[in-house]
C-alpha cells in the first residue's frame, strides 16, 4: 500500500510537471498574437456546483475561489496586466441573511489571505482595487478591503480589482451625481454634463476598459456588470459552472479575442 501511495504520488507530481509544461508552450504561442489588455469574469455557477455535488452551503464558493486562484495565475502568466471579478452584487443581499453572512465571512477571510506572505498578490506583484458601494459592506469586510487596497499600493506589476456591493446602474447613477455635483460647485468649467465626465467619475475609471468578460454557466447575460465599459468587448460564455473553469476555456476567450481584434479595434475607433 505505501509504495502503491509513492506510486500515486511520484505520478501526480509528473502529471503536474507535463501541465504546467504544456500551459508555457501554449502561452509562448498566444503570445505571438495581441494580447487582452484587460479581462474580466462573471465568476457564475458558485451554488449549483455545491447542489450538484452535494456540499455544504459555502462550498461552492470556496472552490470557486480555488478556480480564481487558478485562473488569476493563468492570466497573468500570459502578461494580462488587468484582471476584474465580480464577486457580490448589491442585488445579492437580497438573499437569506445566513447565505449573505456566510458569504461575507468568506470573502474577509480571503480578502486577509491576500496579505499573506505567499499569496498570489505578493508573488505577483498585485495591486489589489475593491470596485463598488463599500459603505454597504460590515465594518470588519470594509477594513480589511481598505488594508488590502493601501498594503498593495505600491504594486506596480498587474491589477486586481474586485467588485463588491456592486452593481453597474448603481455605478452610472453615482458618476452622473457626482458629474453634477462638480458642475453645481464650479469644478468644472463647462455646465454640460458629457460622456467624458461620467467617464472620469466611474468607480472603473482606474482601470481600462474590459476587452473581454467571461460568464461561466454559459449565459449570455451580463447581470448588470460593466455595462458602461463593454460596449466593445468580446463576450465569452464556456458552459462549465465557475469551479470547473480551466486553463484550456481560457486559452478559448483569447483565440476568439484574436480573431476578432481587427473588428474590435475598428469599432473602437469609429465610436
Amino acid at each position: 500500500m505505501f509504495m502503491e501511495n509513492q506510486i500515486r504520488s511520484r505520478a501526480s507530481q509528473l502529471f503536474e510537471i507535463f501541465c504546467n509544461f504544456l500551459s508555457k508552450c501554449i502561452c509562448s504561442i498566444i503570445s505571438i498574437g495581441p494580447i487582452p489588455n484587460h479581462v474580466a469574469f462573471i465568476m457564475d455557477g458558485n451554488r449549483r456546483y455545491a447542489k450538484l455535488h452535494n456540499l455544504e452551503q459555502g462550498s461552492g464558493h470556496r472552490a470557486g475561489f480555488s478556480a480564481l486562484t487558478n485562473m488569476l495565475k493563468y492570466c497573468y502568466e500570459l502578461n494580462v496586466k488587468y484582471v476584474t471579478i465580480y464577486a457580490f452584487s448589491i442585488d445579492n443581499f437580497k438573499r437569506r441573511p445566513e447565505e449573505v453572512q456566510s458569504t461575507m465571512n468568506l470573502i474577509q477571510e480571503k480578502i486577509e489571505g491576500l496579505l499573506e506572505e505567499g499569496s498570489i498578490v505578493n508573488r505577483y506583484g498585485l495591486k489589489v482595487n475593491f470596485i463598488g458601494d463599500l459603505r454597504l459592506l460590515s465594518e470588519p469586510v470594509r477594513l480589511s478591503a481598505e488594508r488590502a487596497m493601501i498594503a498593495t499600493s505600491s504594486n506596480s506589476r498587474a491589477v486586481l480589482s474586485i467588485c463588491i456591493a456592486y452593481t453597474s446602474t448603481n455605478e452610472i447613477i453615482r458618476a452622473v451625481e457626482k458629474s453634477c455635483g462638480e458642475k453645481r460647485d464650479g469644478e468644472i468649467s463647462s455646465s454640460l454634463v458629457d460622456v467624458a465626465d461620467i467617464d472620469r467619475s466611474m468607480y472603473m475609471a482606474v482601470v481600462p476598459n474590459p476587452d473581454i468578460i467571461v460568464r461561466t454557466s454559459g449565459e449570455t447575460r451580463l447581470s448588470n456588470f460593466l455595462l458602461w465599459q463593454s460596449a466593445y468587448t468580446l463576450l465569452y460564455s464556456p458552459g462549465v459552472l465557475w469551479p470547473d473553469i480551466r486553463f484550456w476555456h481560457l486559452v478559448r476567450a483569447v483565440f476568439d479575442f484574436q480573431r476578432n481584434f481587427a473588428y474590435l479595434e475598428k469599432k473602437r475607433k469609429q465610436s
